[in-house]
């Protein structure tokens, strides 16, 4: 939806809502609604109530919440095709990516962040307003309100880390309004604790809905939010509450997280749901399965299929995110990226270059073929020896080795091929070039409340207490026979560590921007590990600039300005 923040109108919003059926997932279009209908009736309200989830599709397995939440940061960088969609030669993608002439104009901002995050508060605003009239169950009145606090947090808290000082209101938008306010952060986040609180205090342990939020959902976001205040002692016990005091627990293999058949599991305590059926899904479907994928395809070899993904070469690990994993220990590695490809193309001739055959003649022989079942790609973050050197070729397989990809100081040097992140692969969609893809996004899982709990225990002094719950992790991580090597000691852990391990333990999930600027390290970490936008960060830039078509709606522009250095 593409109203301005002071252009709301209530029955637009509520064309989403969700049946309340087995999932949040399965919508309808409650045509011709009116407001009596929709929040004057028991089945109206939990349509509105449902409808308050999709707004989070805006964002979660989008290409523009890739862009907003995890690129443009110390772990990711421009791959070949970043930026598809051009407006008058401008890509989106690249200023968020790179920083470099990040404007107001950005479209991705306003219609993936703030119109969305505004529409949905407005809806719960609305909802709230209208609820002792729908006539609700005295025992499902107080969830209903909860869940609706918790969403209205949620949606706030989005605005207030994007953008800090924002447009703050409880009132129900129903009409036209042309002014809107900067409300500082602390007052913003005042309304959020007491939503979420009220949440907690409210919503029942456990749902069959799922994607719904429940009490633990909520005291892991009150985990997060502490953290990001710097109320360590509330952060560590409200993570430690989810790490106890429910059913969620760690998987003993990191990469079964990963496997699609799995996707729902113990260890996952919220989840934005997609429907199989995409016509559902409302703003889109889940694109996080082609983002990170490189250009396979055109490879000797190989062609697109299922298994190997849709390579839209987007986003390519840093270098600096690839060094960070020891793949000797650490499992995390191998379950997250992709490192080689097998042939899938036999009836294809390799298609070698003049590169290629300067280094060995015979790689011009036109008979030479692959063989199904043959490796065909391998990509190595090491430079490749002579002896592995004589294997590939000997194989014929096509290879890439650090120094091919990556230059001396980091800079991408081959954007089409590099380590691809796996953890969204989706094998299940229609065909190869399916662009859509039906798989959930996490958006807290029980790992993050570890990484919570060690953070705050390290800012609180209590090394030791860090240290067993980084190694908890790691643990889980260690390859058989290395959980030894994984162990890390108190004396150790440092601020750069924690925001490494949850590098190597979050990367893709959309929270690394947020991390980053929540540890104050987004311009320090994107100038020493990220060439491409070391360059151009500012300061300033740890708040995304106001949308400028909201600037240009409001007649008060004097009170409600851009964010300084935009």
């Amino acid at each position: 939806m593409q109203q301005h923040i002071n252009k709301i109108v209530l029955l637009i919003l509520v064309v989403t809502a969700a049946s309340c059926k087995k999932q949040i997932e399965n919508e309808f279009n409650p045509g011709g609604a009116t407001v009596e209908s929709l929040f004057k009736t028991p089945e109206g309200f939990e349509s509105a109530v449902n409808a308050t989830y999709t707004y989070n599709r805006s964002m979660y397995g989008k290409e523009e919440g890739f862009a907003m939440l995890e690129a443009g940061t110390d772990i990711w960088t421009n791959a070949a095709l970043n930026g598809n969609t051009g407006v008058n030669g401008i890509f989106p993608n690249t200023p968020l990516t790179t920083y470099q002439a990040l404007i107001s104009d950005n479209i991705w901002i306003n219609n993936n962040m703030w119109v969305p995050c505004y529409a949905a508060i407005n809806l719960c605003n609305t909802a709230l307003k209208h609820i002792d009239e729908a006539g609700l169950n005295p025992a499902r009145k107080p969830i209903l309100e909860a869940e609706l606090r918790f969403m209205r947090g949620w949606y706030y808290w989005m605005l207030v880390e994007t953008f800090g000082d924002v447009n703050f209101t409880l009132e129900a938008t129903e009409g036209m309004v042309t002014t809107a306010n900067r409300t500082p952060a602390a007052t913003v986040y005042e309304q959020i604790f007491k939503d979420v609180e009220f949440a907690a205090a409210n919503l029942p342990t456990t749902t069959p809905d799922y994607g719904r939020v429940t009490k633990p959902v909520a005291e892991a976001f009150l985990a997060r939010l502490h953290l990001t205040r710097g109320n360590n002692q509330a952060a560590s016990n409200y993570a430690l509450s989810v790490i106890k005091n429910y059913s969620y627990s760690l998987l003993p293999n990191y990469s079964d997280l990963w496997k699609i058949e799995n996707e729902k599991n113990n260890e996952v305590i919220w989840a934005v749901t997609y429907s199989n059926n995409y016509a559902l899904n409302g703003t889109g479907n889940n694109a996080g399965h082609s983002v990170f994928i490189m250009d396979y395809a055109s490879l000797p070899g190989m062609t697109l299929d299922l298994a190997n993904g849709l390579n839209y070469e987007r986003w390519m690990p840093t270098l600096f995110l690839l060094n960070l994993y020891d793949e000797r220990y650490d499992g995390r590695f191998a379950a997250s990226f992709k490192s080689t490809w097998i042939a899938n193309n036999e009836k294809t001739l390799p298609k070698w270059t003049a590169a290629d055959h300067a280094q060995n003649p015979e790689l011009t022989t036109d008979a030479l073929k692959f063989t199904v079942g043959d490796t065909a790609v391998f990509v190595s973050k090491y430079p490749i020896d002579d002896q592995l050197q004589k294997y590939s070729l000997r194989y014929r397989y096509k290879t890439y080795d650090r120094d091919d990809v990556y230059g001396a100081d980091g800079t991408p040097k081959d954007r089409f091929h590099y380590f691809s992140l796996r953890k969204f692969e989706n094998p299940n969609r229609t065909s190869a070039s399916d662009q859509q893809s039906s798989r959930n996004v996490n958006i807290f899982r029980l790992a993050e409340m570890y990484l919570i709990v060690a953070e705050a225990q390290f800012k609180l002094g209590k090394l030791d207490s860090s240290a067993m719950y980084l190694n908890d992790i790691r643990k889980r991580a260690a390859l058989p026979g290395h959980e030894t090597d994984m162990n890390v000691l108190p004396a150790a852990i440092t601020l750069d560590f924690i925001l490494d391990e949850r590098a190597r333990e979050l990367a893709g999930e959309e929270l690394r921007w947020f991390d980053l600027k929540r540890t104050g390290k987004l311009v320090e970490r994107v100038k020493l590990h990220n060439p491409d936008a070391g360059a151009y960060i500012k300061p300033f830039h740890v708040l995304r600039p106001i949308p400028q078509a909201q600037l240009d709606a409001v007649t008060n522009k004097g009170e409600f300005t851009q964010n300084d250095g935009y």
